[in-house]
């Protein structure tokens, strides 16, 4: 019985963690998001709720845009097309890693790419499009008609986001190498108000991200059209969810093949001009 005694706080205590950690959004232990969706039809899904066109949440509704559509394609074939209960929660770019790690959520859909850094920490399905990166500025902007015409220039910086790195940094993860001034902020709708009320000179990032942003502006801003990388979107997982990845891949092959993805491609993005949207699926970067 001393023996019992000793041993029971340490007992309560793991027992303790394992509640907390269930409670927290783990994945009370299932293999897979795979495997949880199937015995408990649930999922939480991280996605960006500030994004026009990509993920934009007003009200009390459910998020709209080209990445929770595709969200819920994944999740229907995912289930072999039974009903899922879907929890959306709101994924910045600095806390996409952590809630991954920590099951905060199942998998992220965030106009997240792929990049040799981030798959050290994430699986990554898909790309599910190609994006490319170019540049926004004013409407009544001089001076900044290419991406290299930044040098010097007042740009956003968002933690967590590598779009500024393509700018400052050279390759595997940067592209340019110039030098500018880093203005920060918190999300990219506070960097296009900082564009719109003059604090900025120019916001770059993804064309798909500006092109929503530049239709909410009502004619304030327009983009250069000087693309100059490829960012592939991915679908984070957590690290080593390799099951997951390969039917979420399944998923995006079956999305291009039926016509979903160039229906929504059209439905989100086929009023602006000068996007280079792919034609057929993009090649799988590989689950690792």
């Amino acid at each position: 019985m001393r023996t019992m005694r000793l041993h029971t706080p340490i007992v309560t205590l793991v027992i303790s963690l394992a509640l907390g950690f269930a409670a927290c959004g783990g994945r009370s232990g299932h293999e897979s998001v795979v495997d949880k969706i199937a015995k408990d039809h649930r999922v939480a899904v991280g996605t960006k709720w500030d994004q026009p066109g990509l993920g934009l949440k007003t009200g009390t509704g459910d998020p709209q845009g080209f990445d929770i559509d595709v969200a819920k394609y994944v999740i229907k074939e995912l289930s072999g097309g039974q009903p899922v209960e879907i929890e959306w929660k709101e994924s910045v770019s600095t806390n996409r890693e952590a809630f991954l790690a920590n099951g905060g959520v199942d998998f992220i859909v965030a106009s997240y790419s792929i990049t040799e850094a981030r798959k050290k920490k994430v699986t990554f399905a898909g790309p599910y499009i190609v994006a490319h990166q170019d540049t926004m500025v004013r409407s009544d902007s001089t001076g900044i008609e290419k991406a290299t015409d930044l040098v010097g220039k007042r740009i956003c910086q968002i933690p967590g986001s590598n779009s500024y790195r393509r700018i400052t940094e050279l390759p595997p993860d940067g592209k340019l190498g110039l030098k500018v001034q880093l203005v920060g902020a918190v999300n990219w709708s506070e960097c296009v108000a900082k564009l719109g009320g003059n604090n900025l000179d120019a916001v770059t990032s993804d064309d798909l991200l500006l092109a929503g942003f530049a239709a909410q502006g009502g004619g304030r801003f327009r983009i250069l059209g000087d693309p100059f990388t490829d960012e592939n979107w991915g679908i984070g997982l957590r690290r080593g969810d390799i099951k997951t990845c390969r039917a979420v891949n399944v998923a995006i092959l079956k999305m291009y093949a039926d016509g979903t993805a160039r229906k929504l491609m059209d439905k989100w993005f086929g009023q602006y001009t000068g996007l280079t949207l792919p034609s057929a699926v993009p090649p799988a970067d590989g689950c690792v």
